[in-house]
Parts: structure tokens; sequence; C-alpha cells
């Protein structure tokens, strides 16, 4: 038990970190890599907690179609040095962002967390919830219908990127 808690700790404090990268560097390629680096740690931390489909998905939407996407659209605008200027709007966002986490720790404090949900075992697997997802619900069309908007995003931002 003493291992699984040093590693949630530390990939805790690397998911930290990498979002803390994201806000503060400036050079933008590098606050990207910042952000892959806090999307690895969160799907180390699911994990770590035994929810390894979530990890997965992490790792696939993330880290392997999100990340990608924003890292090609870095590389492929002109001018990244020049175009990234101060915000005139900098105390308003961190009163905002504040305010948020408040808001967030307020409620994390004052709801009541159940162990279990109902109708789920503890004993479900991967199969079993592709099962669930895909038979009882239908939502293979939700699934095919993400995946075509994500290819059409894909598809957009490379002909906006193309030289005339």
């Amino acid at each position: 038990m003493l291992g699984s808690d040093i590693a949630f700790w530390a990939l805790a404090a690397t998911a930290i970190v990498g979002a803390v990268m994201v806000v503060t560097i400036r050079n933008l390629f590098r606050a990207a890599l910042g952000l892959i680096l806090c999307f690895l740690s969160i799907a180390g931390l699911f994990f770590t907690l035994e929810a390894e489909y979530l990890g997965i998905v992490q790792i696939l939407v993330y880290i392997g179609a999100i990340a990608v996407l924003i890292i090609m659209a870095i590389i492929m605008t002109r001018d990244v040095e020049h175009s990234n200027i101060p915000s005139p709007y900098k105390l308003p966002a961190i009163i905002g962002a504040l305010s948020f986490m408040g808001v967030a720790i307020w409620a994390i404090l004052n709801t009541i967390f159940y162990h279990g949900w109902s109708g789920f075992s503890n004993t479900m697997d991967t199969h079993t919830l592709g099962q669930l997802i895909f038979h009882s619900n239908g939502l293979v069309l939700a699934v095919e219908i993400a995946a075509v908007l994500i290819m059409a995003a894909v598809i957009g931002a490379i002909s906006i990127a193309k030289e005339k």
C-alpha cells in the first residue's frame, strides 16, 4: 500500500508541475509539452486508482489526439514568437480563477460522496464496460459521430494552415 501511495503523490505532484508550466511558460510549444506532461500524469493517476479504462482513454484521446493537434497547430502557425503578447485582463482572470477555486472547494466539502454506484459491480472490467456502453444504451452512433467531428476538425486545421 505504501508504494501505491508514493506513486499517487508523485504523479499528483507531476500533474501540478505540468499544469503550472502550462500557465507560466511564455513559449507556446513548451507550454504544450507541459500540457502533455499533465495529461500523462493524470493518466498515471487513473492507473493508480485502478481505473485502467479511463487511463487508456486519457492517453488515447488527450495525449494522442488533443495534444498532438495543439502541437501541430503551433508548428503550422507562422510567427508564434511575436503573437504571444501580454493580456491586460490578468487581474480579472486571477480573481475569476480564485473565485472558481473557492466555489469548487466549497462544493467538494459540502458534498456527500457514496462509495458505490447502483447497478455496477465492483468487478467490472473493460469488456463488461464496453458491453454496457455499446449494447445496452446504443451509444455506438454517438462514438462514431464524435470520431467524424474530430476528423473534420483535423482536416479543417490542415486546410487553414495550408498555404494558398
